[in-house]
C-alpha cells in the first residue's frame, strides 16, 4: 500500500513546519531509519519551505500511524503535540495527492514551477539512498508526466503571481526584449533585490543607489554584477536608467516629480518604468504625470497579480482533470500488479503441465524426426496459449476493477494452484 504523512501551509503554521524540516544532508540516515521502524519497503521525504511529506510503500497494517510517530521522534517532539497538524492518506488518497502535489494545484502559489524540481531532487535522494523501489518510482514518474501535462495544456502556469515576477512581465510589455536594459535599484531591500534578480536573469544591467549604508548597496551590486552609485547621483541614474525599482523603507517620498522630470530631459522622454515596492511610497505619485514614465506602486502590483491568480483559479479545474486520467491510468496499472503473481504462477503450471504430457507422448510415439517435434511442440503450447488467455484477460479485468483481492484467493482455489 501506499501511503502520504505529512504537513503543509494548509494544515501547520511556519514555525511546526520549520521543527518538521529535514536537512539535505541528513536525508539518507533519515530514510535508512523510517524504514526500518515504520516498516517501509520503499520511502521518499519530501521537505521544503511549505511542506514535509513521507511518502511510503509497505505491506504491514498501520504504516501510516508508524511513520506519523516516526516523524515525531526523529525531531523530538510528542506525537500527540504533532497529530493536529498532520494528514495520513492511503491508497488511492495518497497517489492523488501526490499528483496534485507534483502538478503545484496543492501549492501556496497555484501553479509555481518550483515544486517540480524540489520533487526531483527528493526522489533522487531516496533512490541514493537506495530507499526508491518500482512503485514509488513509477509514482515519480506518473506524477511528472501528468504535472507537466498540466502545464503545457492548460494556462495555470501562466500570467505572475508574485509581486517581483509582476514587476518583470510588466517590464516586459513595456519594452519587450529586456537584455541590455538599464535597471536602477533605489535601496536594496529583499523585494526589490529579488525583482532585481529576475531582470538580470532576463539579461538587464543592474546599478544600485545606496544611502547609508553604501556598503551594502556595493554588496548587492557585486553580487548583481553590476556597479553601486551614491544617492546624490540621484539624477544621473535616473538618467541613464530604463527600469527603476525603489524600495528604501525611508519615512517619505525619496524621489521626486522634479527628479523624473530632469530624468526624461536628458533621456528625451524616452520610456521609464517605476516601481515603486516601498511602504511608505518612495516615489512620488505625480511622477506617473512625467511624459514616458510608467509608474506601479505596491497597490498596482498587487492587483495585476491578484487578476493573474484568477486567471490561474479558472484554468485549475482543467489541471485537475488532466491528473484525474493519469490518476486512474496509475491505479489501474497498480491494480493489473495483484494479479500478477497468479498469472506468472498459472502460466508456469499450464507449462508444467504440457512438457510432463509431452514426455508422457513422446515414451509412446518412440523417436521423432526433428520436423516432428517441432510441430509437437507448437502445437501443445498453442493449445496451452489459447486455454489460459480467457482466465488471463479476465484476472486483469477484475483487477481493473479493483477487485482482485476478494476473488484471488477463490480463482487459487479453483486452479488447483
Amino acid at each position: 500500500m501506499i501511503v502520504v504523512v505529512g504537513l503543509s501551509h494548509h494544515t501547520a503554521p511556519l514555525p511546526v513546519r520549520e521543527a518538521m524540516a529535514f536537512s539535505q544532508e541528513k536525508l539518507p540516515e533519515a530514510l535508512e531509519k523510517l524504514r526500518a521502524e515504520a516498516g517501509l519497503d520503499e520511502a521518499v521525504i519530501l521537505s521544503t519551505c511549505n511542506r514535509v511529506e513521507i511518502y511510503g510503500r509497505g505491506k504491514n497494517a498501520g504504516i501510516a500511524d508508524a511513520v506519523a510517530r516516526f516523524l515525531a521522534e526523529y525531531h523530538g517532539r510528542p506525537t500527540s503535540e504533532l497529530l493536529p497538524h498532520l494528514y495520513r492518506l492511503e491508497g488511492e488518497d495518497a497517489v492523488r495527492h501526490a499528483f496534485r502535489v507534483a502538478a503545484s494545484l496543492d501549492s501556496m502559489v497555484l501553479g509555481e514551477p518550483q515544486i517540480l524540481g524540489q520533487g526531483k531532487a527528493a526522489y533522487e535522494a531516496a533512490a541514493a539512498a537506495t530507499a526508491l523501489g518500482s512503485v514509488l518510482n513509477a509514482l515519480r514518474n506518473r506524477s511528472v508526466a501528468a504535472a507537466k501535462r498540466a502545464r503545457s495544456e492548460t494556462g495555470i502556469g501562466h500570467n505572475a503571481v508574485s509581486i517581483s515576477f509582476v514587476a518583470v512581465e510588466l517590464a516586459k510589455k513595456i519594452f519587450g526584449e529586456l537584455r541590455d536594459r538599464n535597471v536602477l535599484l533605489v535601496g536594496a531591500g529583499k523585494m526589490s533585490e529579488l525583482a532585481a534578480r529576475h531582470l538580470v536573469r532576463a539579461g538587464a544591467r543592474a546599478s544600485v543607489l545606496g544611502g547609508r549604508r553604501f556598503e551594502r548597496a556595493s554588496e548587492l551590486a557585486a553580487a548583481l554584477g553590476g556597479r553601486a552609485a551614491p544617492f546624490e547621483a540621484l539624477r544621473e541614474e535616473l538618467a541613464r536608467a530604463e527600469i527603476v525599482i525603489s524600495g528604501t523603507g525611508a519615512p517619505g517620498t525619496v524621489v521626486e516629480r522634479a527628479d523624473v522630470e530632469a530624468a526624461q530631459v536628458a533621456r528625451r522622454h524616452r520610456p521609464l518604468f517605476l516601481i515603486d515596492i516601498a511602504v511608505p511610497r518612495d516615489i512620488d505619485p505625480a511622477a506617473a504625470k512625467v511624459p514616458g514614465v510608467f509608474l506601479y506602486d505596491l497597490d498596482d502590483l498587487k492587483a495585476v497579480a491578484d487578476a493573474n491568480l484568477r486567471e490561474r483559479r479558472k484554468e485549475a479545474a482543467a489541471a485537475e482533470a488532466i491528473v484525474e486520467r493519469e490518476i486512474a491510468e496509475f491505479m489501474s496499472w497498480r491494480k493489473s500488479l495483484e494479479v500478477v503473481p497468479l498469472l506468472v504462477e498459472l502460466r508456469q503450471r499450464g507449462e508444467e503441465i504440457r512438457r510432463h504430457e509431452l514426455e508422457k507422448a513422446r515414451a509412446r510415439l518412440g523417436s521423432l524426426t526433428p520436423e516432428q517435434e517441432k510441430a509437437i511442440d507448437g502445437l501443445t503450447s498453442s493449445i496451452v496459449n489459447k486455454i489460459l488467455h480467457p482466465p488471463t484477460v479476465h484476472l486483469k479485468e477484475i483487477a481493473s476493477n479493483g477487485h482482485a483481492p476478494e476473488h484471488v484467493g477463490f480463482i487459487r482455489k479453483l486452479l488447483g494452484l
